[in-house]
């Protein structure tokens, strides 16, 4: 066996000269390790952002929205570089609260926590929130929901979509406003999970108001959304229930045409810390998907183990710089009421 085979692609050692970061990561993906992955997802998102008829998703994972990612989503949206939003109900409830003028502060992991409960300041790893405002964020979203009709039965981007148009009235920025701007639907398959959940209990407990998400709704949008793209993509900020929930549009797809062919995502980037080794799905690699029929065998797909608060911006600034013009995302119209 010829070992030339393997000795195709030259490493090219980075030097340090002024340059932009887009041009950075073109550097970045002729070395090695996260660095090169990293570079190898920026290429895939182009990509997809050229597609035709390409339907892309965004698993939007954890508690980002507190460590200043929140406004990266935003533009993402208003530039059409996502179709559909899946993410948990914090991502999208803790960006309201800075939307009301409330901030987080920068921390520490080591301080004292049990002064910090007195103190009623509220810690993610190393960022501070005051716990007082927090619940004013909460009574916002009680306020919100108090105007719904209870006899609907609402999906959650049906709820998100009127939480929105709510937002703009009340001039708070969000990426629930901008994505009712940008006709943007946004999922939440696990909202109760958040200051969603506070607001529902103490709007059933005080008002007797019964505020109701279904679940499945969910499921049949998504559903229809996956029957009606030619094809679809994934970026998957973490994993949990958003990335399984996007996994799962590709199933539906299928089951939606009669089940007889499958339908993968196309295009795949995750950026996540999660290992694989542990079976769970935030860290289960594309190439596991494939088994299932979610990804595309034949797939331009990456895995990048890297902090998205690293990652997530240095590839959102090489998109700014590197995007010619506003991308022309999907008509949600038969979806999204905007009266």
């Amino acid at each position: 066996m010829k070992k030339s085979k393997y000795l195709l692609d030259k490493l090219e050692t980075i030097e340090i000269k002024r340059r932009n970061v887009s041009q950075l990561l073109k550097a970045m993906g002729k070395t090695g390790f996260q660095g090169k992955t990293l570079a190898k997802a920026f290429d895939i998102l182009q990509k997809m952002l050229v597609e035709r008829d390409n339907t892309i998703f965004l698993g939007y994972a954890g508690s980002l929205s507190t460590t200043g990612q929140w406004k990266i989503i935003k533009w993402l949206i208003e530039n059409r570089c996502i179709d559909v939003l899946v993410s948990t109900g914090a991502n999208i409830s803790e960006d309201v609260f800075e939307g009301l003028g409330y901030f987080y502060f920068q921390g520490m992991h080591t301080v004292n926590d049990g002064d910090l409960l007195r103190n009623k300041i509220d810690r993610y790893y190393d960022v501070f929130a005051d716990e007082l405002h927090y619940r004013k964020m909460e009574e916002f979203i009680y306020e919100f929901m108090s105007t719904l009709n209870p006899q609907k039965i609402y999906s959650s981007a049906e709820f998100l979509n009127l939480f929105g148009k709510y937002q703009n009235k009340n001039e708070v920025d969000s990426i629930t406003a901008t994505a009712f701007r940008a006709g943007v639907p946004i999922f939440s398959p696990g909202m109760a999970d958040s200051g969603y959940g506070i607001a529902a209990y103490l709007l059933r407990k005080e008002k007797r108001l019964n505020i109701t998400l279904d679940q499945f709704k969910d499921f049949e949008q998504l559903g229809e959304i996956g029957s009606r793209s030619k094809n679809t993509s994934v970026v998957y900020i973490g994993g949990g229930v958003p990335k399984d929930t996007i996994q799962l549009v590709s199933i539906m797809k299928d089951l939606g045409r009669g089940g007889k062919e499958i339908y993968p995502h196309k295009y795949a980037v995750q950026i996540t810390t999660d290992s694989p080794q542990w079976g769970g799905l935030s860290g289960c690699t594309f190439e596991e998907a494939i088994s299932w029929g979610k990804i595309d065998y034949d797939s331009d797909h990456v895995v990048c183990y890297c902090d998205a608060t690293i990652a997530l911006p240095i590839i959102s600034h090489a998109l700014f710089e590197t995007m010619k013009k506003k991308r022309v995302g999907v008509d949600f119209k038969w979806l999204l009421n905007k009266e």
